[in-house]
């Protein structure tokens, strides 16, 4: 049921865009860099001042809604897309802000499972509306900060905050240099020519992904440590090489790997810079190599994806996207190509694993923002 419909006036409409990462993956929770854009699919998020004593959020895709009180605002046990929205809330009243009672519906094209963020697009959207609802005077900055809360908290996602910051922060065909350390970025405008960019869902998650992040999260912590650093991003190859005989292999390759990939991340920079769409694409194969072979965060399926886009002579460059064990791909094909790329792979794919992979074109999009 649509916002006017079921609430009898018109709201405020918010669009917030999900997002991708171009390259630049684990380095966050290491100090590095990262360089995401938002993208054209989001969340459209109706929001207006409730007339009743409670405050309503309907999930427009799901058919569901939940009704709570702000004077006692806590996560719902179950709570999968309300405790996003009830994070929201509680982080914006920690800021001792005043909300009165709202009603929300929302509803969105980010493909689920994609790695594209729409939870952070969801409390991007929802902070944003009630900070020009109830005129709350928060900076962009400080509702990024509240969404990234609001997912530790609500949600127990010890995110770090490219997601929520991409998707604020985005602009119309640019990628974002995001340093993590500083939360302060660096745009750059990138014209892909003849190329685009697709992604490829495995539509599979292996059940490995939260064990792995806290243990390589731990991992890299020990090594800056060892190297009495506050974090890899303030380490050398050469530093690392001083303590190889105090790890152990695994956990050497992994500490280089974050090194490398800080590294990479700048020169991908550059080579947008310079319009260098070969040499993007060359950073782009080697951060998924680092990810399969020295981090091991990869799987069989992102494997043999990025292995067919690597024979394929028009794809520039291909990685797997987000944490890992699962997820999407993402490559830089000559757009005359796609079409007969995307029926290979999705054959290729099925007959390999018995399963069917989705394929979205993504374009590069403004951040957060009120629809008019």
């Amino acid at each position: 049921m649509s916002f006017k419909s079921r609430f009898e006036t018109d709201p405020l409409l918010v669009f917030s865009p999900g997002r991708i990462n171009l390259i630049g993956e684990h380095t966050d929770y290491n100090d590095g860099f990262v360089f995401p854009a938002a993208v054209d699919k989001g969340i459209v998020a109706a929001i207006g001042k409730s007339h009743t004593l409670k405050s309503q959020a309907c999930a427009f895709d799901k058919n569901e809604s939940v009704e709570f009180s702000l004077n006692d605002i806590k996560p719902l046990s179950r709570g999968g897309w309300q405790n996003y929205i009830l994070g929201v809330v509680a982080e914006i009243q920690n800021r001792s802000r005043i909300v009165d009672n709202f009603n929300l519906v929302f509803g969105g094209d980010i493909p689920d499972g994609a790695g594209m963020s729409s939870s952070a697009a969801l409390e991007n959207a929802v902070v944003y509306g009630l900070n020009e609802v109830f005129g709350l005077s928060l900076s962009k900055h400080e509702m990024i900060l509240i969404s990234q809360k609001a997912e530790h908290n609500y949600v127990g996602v010890k995110c770090g905050i490219m997601d929520q910051y991409a998707s604020m922060f985005g602009v119309e065909n640019n990628v974002l240099l995001l340093d993590c350390r500083t939360v302060k970025s660096k745009s750059f405008e990138i014209d892909f020519k003849d190329y685009e960019l697709i992604l490829i869902n495995t539509n599979v998650k292996h059940s490995l992904s939260d064990s792995a992040y806290n243990d390589r999260r731990s991992v890299c912590e020990s090594i800056a440590s060892m190297l009495n650093v506050k974090s890899l991003r303030d380490a050398t190859e050469y530093d690392l090489e001083t303590i190889k005989d105090g790890v152990t292999p695994e956990n050497y390759q992994k500490a280089l790997y974050v090194i490398q990939e800080i590294e990479r991340t700048v020169k991908a920079s550059k080579a947008v810079e310079e319009g260098n769409l070969k040499a993007l694409g060359e950073l782009l194969f080697a951060s998924h190599n680092g990810l399969q072979n020295q981090y091991k965060v990869s799987c069989e399926e992102l494997d043999f994806l990025v292995t067919l886009a690597k024979l394929n002579g028009h794809v520039l460059g291909a990685r797997m996207m987000g944490g890992g064990f699962g997820g999407c791909t993402i490559n830089l094909i000559e757009k005359t190509e796609t079409k007969s790329f995307k029926s290979f792979i999705s054959e290729s794919y099925k007959n390999r694993f018995n399963k069917v992979c989705s394929i979205y074109h993504v374009k590069l999009s403004n951040g957060t923002r009120l629809i008019h």
